[in-house]
C-alpha cells in the first residue's frame, strides 16, 4: 500500500471540478469588491476536502452493492477501481471519505464566525448532498438534481459567502450554470452504467426515461446553459465579459450530437471529453470574464 494509492482512491482528475468552481465563486466576489487571497485558499482546500469525500464515498458504496465489479469502467466513469482491484480494504475507502467530510467542519465554523450564520444552512444542505447522494438520492427518480446543487450551485454561494459574508441574486443567477453543467457531467456519465446500475435498484434517468430520451434532455440542459449566460448579459445580471463562455459552444455541439449515438462506444466516448471539457472550461471562462469585467469597469 502506497500514498499514491489513496492518492488515485480520490481521483484527483475529477478535483479539478472543484478548483474550478472555487474560482468561478472567488472571481465573482471580486467583481462585487470582496477578495481575500487567504479565505480564498481556505474555502477552495474546504470544497476539495468535500469532493474528495463525495468520490471515494461514492467508490465505497457501489464497491459494497456490486456495481463496481459489474460496471464497464471508462476514463470518465465507473469509480477509481481501487477497491475492486483489492489494493485498499472497504473500512479504509470508508474511513477516508468519513474523514475528508469531517475536516471540512472546522472550515465551515471558521467561516461562519467570522461572517455570518446564514453560511450554515448551506453547508448542512450540501453534507446531507454528500452522505445520501450515493446510498439514497441515487434510489430516487431523477438522482441527478442533487449533483448540480451539491456540488455545482452550492459550492459557487458558498466561496461566494466566505468572501462576501452575504448572498445576493446576481451571485444566484451566476452559480445557475455551474449547477446545469454539474448535473451534465454526472448525467452522461450515467449511461455506461445502465445496466451496472439498474442491477442494483438505481433510479438515473438514463434508467428510468431511456438513453434515447435521456440524450434529449441532457442535449436541452446544454442549450440551457448558453440561454442563460445569454440571458443574464442581456439582463445585466452578469457582466457583458461572461459572453466568453460561449466560446465552448464547438464543444457542446460536438458532446450533443455523440450523446444521441449512445449505442455507438467510439462515437460515445469522445462526447463525454468533450463534456468534461464542457464543464470545466465554461466555468473557468466565466469565472475569467468577471475578471476581465472588473479590470475594465
Amino acid at each position: 500500500m502506497t500514498l499514491k494509492v489513496w492518492f488515485l482512491e480520490t481521483r484527483p482528475q475529477f478535483l479539478v471540478l472543484s478548483v474550478v468552481l472555487a474560482f468561478l465563486g472567488t472571481s465573482i466576489a471580486w467583481y462585487d469588491g470582496s477578495f481575500n487571497i487567504w479565505h480564498a485558499l481556505l474555502a477552495g482546500f474546504g470544497l476539495v476536502l468535500a469532493h474528495t469525500s463525495v468520490n471515494t464515498l461514492n467508490d465505497y458504496f457501489d464497491y459494497k452493492s456490486g456495481i463496481d465489479l459489474a460496471t464497464r469502467r471508462t476514463p470518465f466513469s465507473g469509480g477509481s477501481g481501487i477497491l475492486a482491484a483489492g489494493l485498499l480494504k472497504p473500512r479504509q475507502v470508508l474511513w477516508l471519505g468519513l474523514g475528508s467530510l469531517l475536516l471540512t467542519v472546522p472550515i465551515g465554523v471558521y467561516f461562519i464566525l467570522i461572517k455570518g450564520w446564514l453560511l450554515l444552512p448551506l453547508l448542512l444542505v450540501a453534507a446531507i448532498c454528500v452522505l445520501l447522494y450515493t446510498p439514497l438520492v441515487l434510489r430516487t427518480p431523477y438522482p441527478e438534481w442533487a449533483a448540480g446543487l451539491g456540488l455545482g450551485v452550492l459550492p459557487v454561494l458558498g466561496i461566494y459567502y466566505a468572501q462576501t459574508g452575504a448572498y445576493t441574486w446576481p451571485a444566484l443567477f451566476a452559480s445557475i450554470p455551474s449547477g446545469i453543467l454539474v448535473h451534465n457531467l454526472l448525467f452522461l456519465n450515467e449511461f455506461p452504467d445502465v445496466a451496472a446500475d439498474q442491477a442494483a435498484g438505481r433510479k438515473t434517468t438514463p434508467i428510468v426515461a431511456g438513453k434515447a430520451k435521456a440524450s434529449v434532455v441532457y442535449a436541452v440542459a446544454t442549450i440551457a446553459v448558453y440561454v442563460w449566460v445569454i440571458a443574464g448579459v442581456i439582463l445585466r445580471v452578469v457582466p457583458a465579459w461572461a459572453s466568453i463562455a460561449l466560446l465552448t459552444i464547438p464543444l457542446a455541439i460536438k458532446a450533443i450530437q455523440g450523446a444521441r449515438r449512445f449505442d455507438e462506444p467510439d462515437k460515445f466516448m469522445p462526447a463525454m471529453a468533450s463534456n468534461v471539457l464542457i464543464v470545466l472550461l465554461t466555468q473557468l471562462l466565466l469565472g475569467i470574464g468577471y475578471i476581465l469585467a472588473r479590470v475594465f469597469s
